[in-house]
Order: structure tokens, then sequence, then C-alpha cells
């Protein structure tokens, strides 16, 4: 076995093979700064490239971004607080607050180093298991990942906050968003409204984006203000090494989660994310800085996305099962250049090598990857001295061209809209945001696993001995998440402000309560609709959605009660029930929506390119107060980076009824 190692690493350390790894780390280093687009995105810019392709060469490129993205999707994460995948979003949480409060260097280097450890350790994981790795991923059947699903449900009793009727009725919410579109039992059409685009759900990219992003640059926005409030990194690189080191355990730990959840099928890095954030929140002691800018809520979840990699990579190599989105199209790549994978990679008489060779450009990629952003690390963060609303089109730019890349159709910028305004008023009214997200990122698998659970095993599929560990472990998982709580006290009010970015100030106690009764009825109402829609479903396909909306209902008449109460003057509540962070603000968001409603509407007319552009100059002019000259450089510096964007993906803009009607009369980027 160790002859066979080394050959591998003899292979790839050629002049061709090195190259090809470097163009890799490159591209994946350039995709993961770009808030939004992801392993996906990336692996989708190389797949056309790799047909002929030697194998190790187009392994070692492949794989070469698949072990940098993780790490450089860290900087939008950390100072734009804007993910830079669906798997740094729980970075956002304390990394982006400790931009703010100027320790960017800090959080950089401790996110860093722990994802170079991570990486190494995930690639350790997979020269382990390439022998045992079988019959432990067979083992897990569909009732043993349907007990898994349920664990990560459990999180949302961390992720909570100091009101946990919110957090269960937002968990809910984002099931049942997830349960839009093609039921996975029986194929039934659910809440699509008769639309082709909403039949096929809502993509995880956008309910990312909407949900965090949209709502920082909004609130950035009425700031007025830069990003970061020093306008410097710190001097905290070595602090920064120096908290991984403290936390080394866990560190270790989290990537032995990560690891894990990256073996399984279907369960990634945005899975893992929060998981080991949430696990991170349970295990300290103190908890009073989450939420706030605390290092662990960086090195956590880092770690996790990190070696997850590594785990995704198994399931993949050794059985064609694609772990993730982005291993799919490695799959495709594999087949691509002649490789069939399966239990031939573990192979020593056939492809062991290349097994090791992606083993080996793992553990390269992480090491030459966290070396590049540290040496880039000074020019990217210059980005957040630039005041906000000069920077703000840009990231609006981003996002919105990266929510197309779901479906590539101008549906997906209508969800946006839509699925920002949520976030919005997630954030606004106290919901927590990440039991949301991991509702809406668990929903697929808990009504697959469970449908397919009952259909093998019958109803005493949780009687199967890993199903009752993994019950054990869940169990014991919300013991420890709620030990604290006392019947007439809140939840440990140390990470109320679990979900927030940022909360400068301590009056959320609104005086009219009525915005806050309103949201909360129409997630009451969109429970109802869940129900109702699914009554008429078949049987398979309408378990999960009545289930999951009588559960969002209980949750949110024990928000709306006590919120009527104080509305009709009958009783006064403050603390969670009465959340509201607009209660003392003069700045409203409406009119920079508004900014973005009529962006969105413009590309609907007169097509993206366009629209692009009048929305820079408007914007820059007005809001902005930007002179002629700057508001021209920076309108096409957005346009040069959109075309360069486009050739390089090789994709047309949205269009809008311009393109309909006069498609041939057009050039290239009008078209």
């Amino acid at each position: 076995m160790i002859d066979v190692l080394l050959h591998a690493l003899q292979n790839l350390f050629t002049l061709t093979n090195l190259g090809f790894m470097l163009v890799g780390v490159t591209v994946g280093l350039v995709v993961g700064i770009l808030p939004a687009l992801g392993g996906i995105a990336g692996m989708s810019l190389l797949l056309p490239f790799v047909y002929g392709m030697e194998p190790t060469s187009a392994v070692a490129m492949m794989v070469g971004l698949l072990a940098v993205i993780p790490t450089s999707d860290t900087f939008s994460s950390i100072l734009m607080g804007i993910p830079g995948s669906a798997a740094s979003q729980a970075t956002v949480l304390d990394g982006f607050p400790l931009a703010r409060k100027g320790e960017a260097a800090r959080a950089l280097s401790a996110s860093f180093s722990a994802s170079l450890v991570a990486g190494l350790f995930g690639a350790l994981c997979l020269t382990g298991i390439v022998i045992v790795a079988r019959p432990l991923i067979l083992s897990f059947s569909s009732a043993e990942l349907f007990m898994l699903a349920l664990f990560g449900l459990s999180m949302v009793g961390v992720l909570a906050g100091n009101n946990l009727a919110k957090g269960v009725a937002a968990c809910a919410l984002g099931l049942a968003v997830g349960c839009i579109g093609t039921a996975p039992a029986a194929g039934g059409e659910r809440m699509s409204f008769g639309s082709l685009y909403m039949m096929s759900g809502i993509e995880i990219t956008i309910i990312g984006l909407g949900i965090f992003a949209l709502p920082e640059v909004i609130d950035l926005l009425r700031s007025n203000a830069s990003i970061s409030s020093t306008g410097k990194l710190g001097k905290g690189w070595l602090d920064g090494l120096k908290d991984t080191w403290t936390h080394r355990f866990l560190m270790l730990r989290t990537s032995g989660i990560g690891a894990m959840i990256g073996l399984i099928p279907g369960l990634g890095g945005s899975v893992s994310d929060w998981i080991s954030y949430a696990h991170t929140v349970q295990t300290s002691k103190d908890k009073s800085q989450f939420g706030k800018g605390d290092i662990r809520g960086v090195i956590g979840p880092e770690a996790a996305n990190n070696s997850c990699a590594g785990g995704n990579l198994i399931p993949t190599l050794l059985f064609g099962i694609p772990g993730s989105g982005s291993m799919a199209i490695f799959l495709a790549a594999m087949i691509l250049i002649g490789l069939q994978p399966g239990p031939a990679m573990a192979d020593p008489n056939r492809d062991l090598d290349l097994t090791y060779t992606v083993v080996w450009t793992l553990a390269i990629a992480n090491v030459v990857g966290t070396a590049a952003c540290i040496l880039l690390s000074p020019s990217i963060a210059r980005l957040t001295t630039i005041r906000f609303v000069l920077f703000a089109p840009f990231m609006i730019l981003i996002v919105t061209f990266g929510a197309y890349q779901a479906t590539r159709s101008f549906e997906d910028l209508i969800a946006l809209l839509v699925v920002g305004l949520l976030g919005i008023f997630l954030k606004r009214f106290g919901w927590p945001r990440p039991a949301f997200l991991i509702g809406f990122v668990l929903a697929g698998q808990v009504e697959t696993y469970f449908y397919q659970a009952v259909q093998f095993y019958g109803f005493a599929f949780p009687l199967r001995p890993v199903a009752i560990v993994i019950a054990v472990l869940t169990v014991v998982s919300v013991w420890f998440s709620t030990r604290k709580r006392k019947p007439t006290e809140p939840l440990d009010p140390a990470i109320e402000a679990l979900d927030e970015l940022e909360e400068e100030s301590k009056s959320v106690v609104a005086s009219n309560i009525w915005p806050q009764v309103i949201f909360t009825g129409l997630t009451l109402g969109w429970f109802a609709f869940a129900i109702i829609d699914g009554s008429s479903k078949s049987f398979l396909d309408k378990v999960f959605p009545i289930t999951v909306g009588l559960i969002g209902v209980g949750a949110s008449l024990l928000v709306l009660w006590p919120q009527l109460m104080a509305a009709t003057g009958r009783r006064k509540i403050g603390g969670s029930f009465n959340f509201d962070l607009d209660a003392n603000r003069a700045a409203d968001f409406w009119p920079y929506v508004a900014w973005i409603v009529g962006f969105i509407l413009a590309t609907g007319v007169v097509g993206f390119f366009l629209a692009l552009v009048g929305f820079f100059i408007g914007f820059l002019r007005l809001v902005a107060k930007a002179g002629w000259l700057q508001t021209l450089a920076l309108t096409v510096g957005a346009v040069a980076l959109i075309l360069v964007l486009t050739s390089i993906l090789r994709m047309n803009l949205p269009g809008g009824l311009l393109q309909h009607y006069f498609y041939d009369a057009l050039v290239w980027p009008l078209r």
C-alpha cells in the first residue's frame, strides 16, 4: 500500500501535473473570493476542458479547485458579510462582526490555519478509509440517514436564540419552503402555483443569498459607513494562530464532524457548517460573544467545511455516489476522462494510484491555497475601507449574478427578491435565520429518507441498531442544548444574538407591535396553505408538508398570541416576543429595496446588461452622490467584470422584453 501511495506522489510531482493543479487552485481562489459562485460554478468552469486530458492531470486540476474553495470563500464571509458559498454561511455570524471591530486579520488567520489543518485531516481521512469505507457507508440505509437528518434538525434548539417558539417556527418555515416543487415520493406538485419554475423548487444558492446576503447589504447601506469600522485588517495574524492552537480540540472535533458528514451522500458543507457551529456553541461555557464576534464561531465551521471536502470524495470515488453538487460535476468529469468510480478506485491493480493522487492533491492544494490566501489578504481587505455606498452596487451585482447561476432564468432574480424580503423581516423581528436555513437544507433529505425507510423497513425502522444510536445522540443533543432552561426564564441570554451579525442598539422593543403581528400572521397563513395544499395530494406526498404545517402552526401561535395580547393593550411584553431592530432606527430600508426591485424590473424590460448600466449610474449619482468621473469609472469596471464572467462561463445574461422581440437586431452582450 505504501508503494502505491509513494508512486501516486511521484506521478503528481511532474511539471505538467503540478501545473494543472495550480490552474485548479487559481480558479478556486477566484471563484471562492467572488460571493455565491461556489464549487458548482467553479467545477462547471473546468468541466469543458477536462475532455481528452490525461487522467492524473485532470484529477489534479479538479481536486485543486475543490480543495481551495472552502478556504478562499472565507474572504467574502468575513470581510463583506456575504457567504462565499453555501458551506460558509455560519462563518458570517462571528467572522463579519470581528471584521467590523477591526479584527479581520485575527479572524482570517484563525480561519486559514483551521482550514489548513482540517483540509489535511480530510485528506488523512480519505487515505485511511479507502479500504474500510465500503462497509461503513453501506451500513447507513435510509433509516439511518433519516435519523441523521433528524439529528441535524435537533440543532434548532441551539440556533433558536432566546425564543424556542420562534426557532421552531423558523425551522418549520424552512422545511415548508423546502416542500415547494415536485415531491420525491410520488412526484406530485406542491405549492408551485402552476409555475414551471416553482416545480423544481427553490435553489439553495438563492436561499443563502436572500436570507443572509441581501439583508446585510441593506443594513450596511442604512448605516452609511464602510464595511470595517477601522478600515484595517488589524494586527491579529499571530493572535489568530494562537486562537487556533488554544481551541485545537474544538478544531479537531469539528474536523471530525465535517469528515463524517461529508462521508454521507447529500449531507454536504452547508449541513456540516451549521452542525459544527451548533456544536461549538453547545460545548462552550462562555456563550456571551457568539453572534457578536467570537473567534470560536469562525474556527469551528471553517474546520468542518474544509474536512468535509475530503469526506465528500469518499462516496464519490468509491461508490459513484456524489456527496454534493460539486461532487456530481466531479463525477461527470471522471467519466469524461474514462474513469469509472466504484470499487475499482480501491483496487491496487486498477485505479488505486489515482485515488491516492486525489489524496496528495487535496493535501498539497490546501497548503498552496492557504499560503495564497494569506498573501492576498491585505489587498482584498482594502476593499473594506471603501465607503459601502460605493461598494454596494458591486455587491448587488454579484448577488444577483450569483442567484442567476441557480437555473439561469429570469425567475431566479424574482425568487431572490422574494427570499431577500423574507430574510430582511426574519432578521428585523428576531426570527433565527440559521434555523430557517437548516430546515430548508434538510427538507428534501428528511422526506426522501422517511418514505424510503417506511417502504423498506416499515414503521419500525427507528428500532434498527444504528438508528437507535443516532436517536440517542439526538436526544442527548436536545437535552444538552436546553439543559439550562427554566420554565419561567428564557433560553440562556448569552446566545440571544446568535442570528444577528450586529446589534449595536439594545433598544429593540417596539411601541408599535403590529408589524410583528402581521409578519407572524403571514407565516401562520403559509403553514395553513401548506396543510391545505398537501391535503389534496397522495398519502406519501402529503405526510411531510402536513406534519411540518401542523408543527409550524403550533409554534407560530405560541409567538402570535402574546404579540396580539400586547398589540390590543391587554398586557405588556418585551424581549424575544417583542423584538424589532427597526424600533429606534431613523433610516428606512424600503428605498434601498426599491433600487433592487427597480434593477430587476428593468432587467425584465431591457435585459440585464442595460439594466446594470442604468442601475450603476443612477445609484452612484443619486444615492452615493459620486461625481461623473467616479460614476463612469465604477460603471465601466462593473461592465468589464460582468463581460469577463459571462465570457468565461459561456452564458447569456438574463434577457427582457427587448431581447424577446428584437433579438436578431441586437449584438452581444445586449442579447
